[in-house]
């Protein structure tokens, strides 16, 4: 085994919903000693920043039922069996804000919460929108408010706490960067 590893001794799975499954798994320490983690198994997800031709970011708001309140967003959802990322981010983009895109491009994929969760969100950039006029509808149980922000307006959202999750701030410091690289 090596230095850090945890050795897998018993998997018990003890949920099992639409979105993700919880098990507990006994292990093995490094030092030899026992420990249970609870962990969940998620499907991974996409995430992406939109921007329009005016340099907008495009958000949508929406209700959190484990925060028991609305946050603003970048739009994203869940991969679904066999889907590739590039695919549910184009699918995700349409259905939440109407968008489709010329141009996508991978910037970055990252682990949410490593330290007792495996979902890997995939970060899209989102250029050269076009809005539908037949749009994908949202899933029947998602309702969305859409939001055109500045990078500015995004900032103060983010000061407010309408910005709160670390995927939207994650991928508007990835545009502070970018700005100021640029200059």
């Amino acid at each position: 085994m090596r230095k850090l590893e945890e050795k897998t001794l018993k998997t018990e799975q003890i949920f099992e919903g639409k979105i993700i499954r919880l098990q507990v798994d006994d292990v093995e320490l490094p030092n030899g000693k026992r420990a249970k983690r609870e962990l969940i198994k998620h499907p991974g997800a996409v995430a992406i920043l939109a921007l329009t031709e005016e340099g907008k970011l495009v958000l949508v708001e929406q209700y959190r039922k484990a925060l028991e309140r609305s946050l603003v967003e970048i739009p994203a959802g869940k991969l679904e069996p066999g889907e590739e990322p590039e695919k549910t981010a184009r699918r995700e983009l349409e259905e939440e804000t109407g968008y489709a895109c010329r141009s996508l491009t991978l910037l970055q994929s990252f682990y949410t919460s490593p330290g007792f969760a495996d979902e890997l969100v995939h970060l899209f950039i989102a250029k050269d929108l076009v809005k539908k006029k037949d749009a994908l509808p949202p899933d029947e149980d998602e309702f969305v408010e859409l939001m055109e922000v500045t990078l500015e307006e995004a900032e103060h959202l983010i000061k407010q706490q309408r910005i709160h999750d670390a995927k939207t701030v994650y991928a508007i410091q990835y545009l502070q960067l970018e700005k100021r690289l640029a200059k």
